[in-house]
Formats: C-alpha cells, sequence, structure tokens
C-alpha cells in the first residue's frame, strides 16, 4: 500500500479513536503529500520515495520547531511538536546505526573506488541515493569524511 493511502486510512481510524495529535500531524502529512501530487510536473502521483523524503522533512522541520519552542521557554509547544513528530517518525524507516551507515559507506567507497578525501564528492552522490531514508546526509557525510581521511 502506498503511503499516501496508509495516511488516509490512518486520518479515518484517528477520527474514530477521537485521537486528536494524531489526527492533526496526519492532515498535515496529507495536506503536504497533496501539495506535492499537485505540482507542476507531478503527473499527479507521488511515488513511496517521494513521500518519504517529504516525511523527513516534516520530521526535521518539527524538532527544529521544538528545539526553538524549547529555547523560547515554551515547554508546552514544544511538547505538541515532538508528539506530532512522533507520529510522522512512524512512517519512516527504522534509521540506520552508525556502525550500519560506516560498513555501508566502505562499500561505497570500495565500490567507487575513492582514495582520498577529494573524491569525497562521487562516493557522496553514490551514498546518498543508496541510503535515501535510511539515514540522515549529515551522519553520511561524517562517515564518509571518516573514512576517506
Amino acid at each position: 500500500m502506498e503511503l499516501f493511502e496508509q495516511v488516509s486510512k490512518d486520518i479515518v481510524a484517528a477520527m474514530k479513536a477521537k485521537d486528536k495529535v494524531r489526527l492533526e500531524a496526519l492532515r498535515n502529512i496529507k495536506k503536504v503529500f497533496i501539495e506535492a501530487k499537485t505540482a507542476p510536473g507531478a503527473n499527479d502521483t507521488l511515488e513511496d520515495a517521494a513521500a518519504l523524503k517529504i516525511l523527513q522533512k516534516l520530521a526535521k522541520q518539527g524538532h527544529d520547531s521544538a528545539a526553538l519552542y524549547t529555547s523560547q521557554n515554551r515547554p508546552d509547544l514544544a511538547e505538541e511538536e515532538l508528539a506530532q513528530v512522533k507520529v510522522i517518525e512512524s512512517y519512516l524507516p527504522k534509521a540506520m546505526s552508525a556502525g550500519e551507515i560506516e560498513a555501508a559507506v566502505k562499500a561505497i567507497i570500495a565500490q567507487t573506488g575513492a582514495q582520498s578525501i577529494r573524491e569525497m564528492g562521487k562516493v557522496m552522490g553514490v551514498a546518498s541515493k543508496q541510503l535515501a531514508g535510511k539515514a540522515d546526509g549529515k551522519a553520511i557525510s561524517e562517515a564518509v569524511k571518516k573514512l576517506l581521511a
């Protein structure tokens, strides 16, 4: 089942359960999905890969907002934001651990034949595609730097 359809079904379930936090988060996700589907050049479709990127972006924005609310001494808003992020993250695949990222990057370095830090761009291009949705770009970058240094 596509993520878009799953979110739509979960909205109905959240309504029936009267789960306000989950319902609000799911409605926000669906709104962004619909915007992506109707964007010029999208052909009224939304692939799961694109949906995962959207979910990652929403989760990152939620974490950033919660950090901002915390720094502004608004723990009530931060807590609400983190509750919605938890709902968003439930649709994301399990993130890779640092060891798994390092092992994957080692394989990619061997595959590309990179020898020095100067070839980081080549490795990052392949790694970003292969590990999309599974690992954070920052973590991938740090692993590549560490292994090529």
